[in-house]
């Protein structure tokens, strides 16, 4: 796999609002091509993202996440389980104890989120699916009694997810990460004040429902990010996607919307700040011990 060249720089910058960057590239023969983590930032602060979400699916991952951002200025951290894991870990009858180390990372500084959790039906039957709304719904109150921002993980399964949010009660700033839905969804989720996440997703031919959903949320409830390594935005999809490329998606959704990609931008940049915070809020501590090195998961 190879990393797409740099865009031109955006005039004003915005945040990748979730990406992980402990995975870096997979060649075909297994073996890893990482883009360590610092010079991933490097290259996205050269074109105009000003800062990153970094996103944990497990507990070493979420460990790792938090652990970065506390010494790197430029990263916040969101911990979690992903959904997918959920069920074996249950059947391990680890899960409680993985989300009990969840909550403990969730009160470490500079992570402002829990995510990615939520619901994915497409790679997990319906034997696994009681673990995936427990662990769903545990995350929902982890975010809620500390006060976080909540990043949803959705495929397949946009009226559990949305039912389950209206049922237990959304916390305050609730993200759909890499949006998948169409327009009907996207007014629903702006109703109930929930935030929209487009990927580079919303560049390929094939996502007319994207686009129609990205017409039609209201501009203060978009968000915007890479998801990297994956979803790398036209005309670059099928390499690997890294921060940096956030400018390449925003330019697209400013020529969909017709405005300025300066005016998105700042647009966007706010929103991120309401939900997350400042990147300066929490002083970072340059030499905090670090128990994992980048690592990249399967």
């Amino acid at each position: 796999m190879t990393y797409p060249p740099l865009p031109e720089a955006l005039t004003v910058g915005v945040y990748d609002n979730h990406t992980h960057l402990e995975h870096g590239a997979w060649q075909p023969n297994g073996e890893p091509e990482l883009l360590d983590y610092r010079e991933a930032l490097d290259l996205a602060s050269s074109v105009g993202v000003k800062g990153v979400v970094q996103v944990g699916t497990d507990v070493a991952s979420s460990r790792w996440s938090a652990q970065m951002a506390a010494r790197e200025p430029r990263m916040l951290a969101a911990v979690a389980i992903h959904p997918n894991d959920a069920p074996e870990l249950d059947a391990a009858g680890t899960l409680d104890a993985s989300l009990a180390e969840i909550e403990e990372l969730a009160q470490r500084p500079r992570v402002r989120a829990v995510g990615e959790t939520g619901l994915d039906f497409f790679r997990t039957d319906e034997v696994g699916r009681p673990a995936q709304f427990y662990s769903f719904e545990a995350h929902i109150e982890i975010a809620k009694k500390h006060g976080l921002a909540l990043q949803i993980h959705d495929r397949d399964a946009h009226d559990e997810v949305i039912s389950t949010l209206l049922r237990v009660g959304a916390p305050e700033r609730t993200v759909f990460h890499c949006f998948s839905g169409d327009a009907t969804m996207a007014r629903l989720c702006a109703e109930e004040g929930w935030y929209l996440s487009f990927a580079g997703t919303v560049t390929f031919k094939n996502a007319a429902n994207l686009r129609e959903a990205l017409e039609v949320v209201p501009r203060d409830r978009i968000l915007i990010e890479t998801d990297s390594p994956y979803l790398t935005p036209t005309p670059h999809r099928g390499q690997t996607n890294a921060s940096y490329m956030i400018p390449t998606t925003l330019r697209f959704m400013a020529d969909h919307l017709d405005v300025p990609d300066s005016l998105l931008a700042a647009v966007i940049a706010s929103n991120t700040e309401a939900v997350y915070g400042s990147w300066d809020d929490e002083p970072v501590v340059p030499d905090a011990p670090s128990e994992l090195p980048p690592h990249p998961l399967a």
